[in-house]
């Protein structure tokens, strides 16, 4: 048996996966969606404890750890807290890098002025407020409704901390999907991970608008992708 931990981006929730969730577990899988709150005291490696928790709680089996955009870090740094529990890691639209890189390293120096600029004036200077949901590709009246109902402020300091990864989440194999047209490097990030890289035309919140495209991808990353695979079908 197959659990997916399937870790929500900035300003969203377990929420993001409800689409993905039915197809997975139609297939046979478990699925757990960790919450990463929005609290505004938390960091990013708040946020990676919370994901190493609930790794904890997955019984023996293979785990699949999952995180998209923002949580890309996240589960890296979970994924190297907890080595010998993970077998697989999957980025979706993920931002991710080596040790000591964080969101600001990453991202075009643009975005980080922006989202400083918006924390301040709109956000106490300790949380982002929620963009709209056209900035995640959605522009289908109804998917950008619930987005824009639901985005919750993100605590700046989730932005500002870097990874501290030790080398063991290296030697853990990794798949990068990335959303076409990119909207952000999030190919290169996986490559130079080592990860293979799987393209899927979509937005940046693909989970939303092509769920079962990209569950069949999160099932080939399975060991037991074959009998999965035929579920779905």
């Amino acid at each position: 048996m197959t659990t997916f931990v399937l870790v929500h981006g900035a300003w969203h929730g377990p929420w993001a996966w409800q689409r993905v969730v039915p197809v997975l577990r139609a297939a046979g899988a478990h699925t757990i969606t960790p919450d990463l709150g929005a609290d505004d005291d938390h960091g990013l490696h708040d946020h990676a404890a919370v994901v190493a928790a609930a790794l904890d709680d997955v019984p023996d089996e293979e785990i699949v750890l999952v995180g998209h955009s923002y949580a890309g870090l996240v589960v890296r740094e979970a994924a190297d807290a907890r080595p010998d529990t993970v077998d697989h890691i999957v980025l979706v639209d993920g931002w991710a890098g080596r040790d000591g890189i964080g969101m600001f390293d990453l991202a075009p120096a643009a975005f980080a002025t922006s989202v400083r600029a918006a924390a301040e004036s709109r956000g106490d200077g300790r949380r982002i407020p929620p963009p709209s949901a056209a900035a995640f590709g959605i522009v289908d009246p109804d998917n950008a409704a619930l987005l824009d109902a639901r985005l919750l402020p993100q605590p700046l300091r989730t932005f500002t901390e870097s990874t501290r990864l030790t080398g063991a989440v290296d030697h853990i194999p990794g798949t990068a999907i990335y959303c076409e047209p990119q909207t952000y490097p999030f190919a290169q990030f996986g490559a130079a991970l080592g990860y293979r890289t799987r393209a899927l035309d979509g937005p940046h919140d693909v989970m939303l608008t092509r769920p079962q495209p990209l569950a069949r991808m999160l099932l080939e990353a399975s060991l037991v992708q074959n009998r999965e695979v035929r579920n779905l079908e």
